[in-house]
This record gives C-alpha cells, sequence and structure tokens, in this order.
C-alpha cells in the first residue's frame, strides 16, 4: 500500500494467540485489528490484554488496530488504560457503539488515538451519523453485521442493505472515509466472499474486514479498478486537464468536478499495485 492510498484489507486476529498475530502482520494486510472482544474468552481478557500491550510496545511493521471491548465495561477501562498511550496502536476499533457520548468519552481515557466506531444494533443505526459526527478524533464508522442481523431478526442477506447504504451516507455526510464491508464469515467460501465484495463496492464501500488471510488477495482484487476503469479514469483526466469544466466527450459521456474526482480517486487506488 503506498502511502496516501486507501486501506482496503483489514485483518482481525485474536489478542490471546500472539503467534497468529506474527503472522498475521507478514500477511500482506493493509491493517491488523488485534481482537481483544469477541474472539477472546472472558478467562483470556487479561492474558489478551498483556500480550497486546507487550506487542504495542514498539511500532509493528504494519498499522495495528486494536478492538476493545464493549464501552463502559470494566474491561473496557482497562484496555484503554493499558494500551492508549502506547507507541505501536494506530487506532482502536470501538465495539457495539450506541451514541455519541460513548465515543466521547472514550477520547477522555485515550485522548489523541484515533478511533472507529462499529455499529452494531438497529439504535446504532438510528443514531448513525451523529456517532459519525461524535468527535474530531473518530476516523470511520463500520458495521458488525452479525450481531445487527441478530438484533434485526433478519433472516436474508439482502435485508441488511437498508442499514449498509445507512452506514454509507452516515460516512459521506460526516466527511469521514468510506466503510469497509463487514467480514465474511465462511473463510472457505472465496467465490461468495468476491460476488459479496462485488455487491458491497456497489453500495458504495470501500475495502472489507477479514478473518483469515486467503481471504486478502479477493478483498483486494474486488476493490482494485479494473483496467477499464483505469482507462476511463484517465481519459477523463485527461479531457479535464485540456477543457477545465463541465463538458461532453467525442463518445457521448458527459463530464464535471464530481466526475473528475472520483476519476483521481481510482487512480489514487490504481497506484497501490
Amino acid at each position: 500500500m503506498t502511502p496516501g492510498s486507501f486501506p482496503l484489507t483489514w485483518l482481525y486476529v485474536p489478542g490471546d494467540r500472539p503467534e497468529v498475530v506474527a503472522k498475521a502482520l507478514v500477511c500482506g494486510a493493509d491493517v491488523v485489528v488485534v481482537d481483544l472482544e469477541d474472539a477472546v474468552a472472558p478467562d483470556r481478557k487479561e492474558y489478551a490484554r498483556a500480550a497486546t500491550a507487550d506487542l504495542l510496545c514498539e511500532p509493528p511493521p504494519v498499522p495495528v488496530h486494536v478492538r476493545v471491548n464493549a464501552p463502559d465495561s470494566p474491561e473496557s477501562t482497562a484496555d484503554l488504560d493499558a494500551l492508549a498511550a502506547l507507541p505501536g496502536l494506530s487506532a482502536l476499533r470501538l465495539p457495539k457503539i450506541t451514541s455519541p457520548t460513548q465515543v466521547v468519552r472514550t477520547t477522555e481515557r485515550a485522548a489523541g488515538v484515533p478511533l472507529y466506531a462499529l455499529l452494531e444494533s438497529a439504535l446504532a443505526i438510528e443514531h448513525a451519523y451523529p456517532i459519525a459526527t461524535a468527535h474530531p478524533a473518530l476516523r470511520g464508522i463500520a458495521l458488525g453485521e452479525a450481531d445487527l442481523q441478530a438484533d434485526l431478526g433478519v433472516r436474508d442477506d439482502a435485508g441488511l442493505d437498508w442499514p449498509r447504504s445507512r452506514v454509507v451516507l452516515a460516512a459521506r455526510a460526516a466527511g469521514l472515509p468510506p466503510p469497509a464491508q463487514s467480514v465474511h464469515p465462511d473463510v472457505r467460501d472465496l467465490a461468495g466472499l468476491a460476488e459479496s465484495c462485488a455487491h458491497g463496492r456497489a453500495l458504495g464501500f470501500l475495502g472489507r474486514a477479514a478473518i483469515h488471510p486467503r481471504q486478502l488477495p479477493v478483498i483486494e482484487a474486488a476493490y482494485l479498478p479494473t483496467p477499464e476503469e483505469i482507462e476511463t479514469a484517465e481519459s477523463v483526466l485527461k479531457a479535464a486537464a485540456t477543457h477545465p469544466g463541465a463538458q461532453a466527450l467525442p463518445d457521448g459521456r458527459f463530464i464535471d468536478a464530481a466526475v473528475v474526482a472520483a476519476a483521481h480517486r481510482t487512480l489514487t487506488l490504481a497506484r497501490r499495485t
């Protein structure tokens, strides 16, 4: 990933398995997310926290985010106190956020640390925009789809499309980057992962969380521009440089400032390779 480009892959690893974390740091993910919440049993929380603190005493080879435990819980407080000041921490991911207040309270214990809010309930979706604008430390929002699906009682994946679009819209309205998709839980279903990524890209997501390294190339391939998209973006920028302002190209395509901005983003993504 080149400096200034968008991360596309976010690999979750359990915090109580430092040997797995070590492998994750060199497997090609843009961001490694050390999980202290759902992936760690209650009797392993303290060990996971200590192991993660050891890891973050020095900057790791790739950005490391930590998903701490749910806000307002004793475990969350202990996580923040142990990790917030460590030099290897790039950001904190906050699970089960339902209100802006929870984000603001986190900044009081983790001053200066970038935050990402995970929206995992109907109440969180209703509050998506206030959460997205809660504090300047918040750098992004995303869905936790397993919990959300259970909360809504949704049986079919299509039932999540409205909250997905709601989160994409809230992020954009708040001036945040496009959200990354939630994980695809079947690590062997790479064809299904690719299809789901294509759908997520169409909805406005950018990149995806993963739970196994084999998912990373599929996610990256799905979100990188195609050769045709790169060619189109280059032609748009060439035309805009020659004749600034809104115009119609010889092939009938109309371009304006919004189309030019999208072309710039396409080429920024393409330069990752």
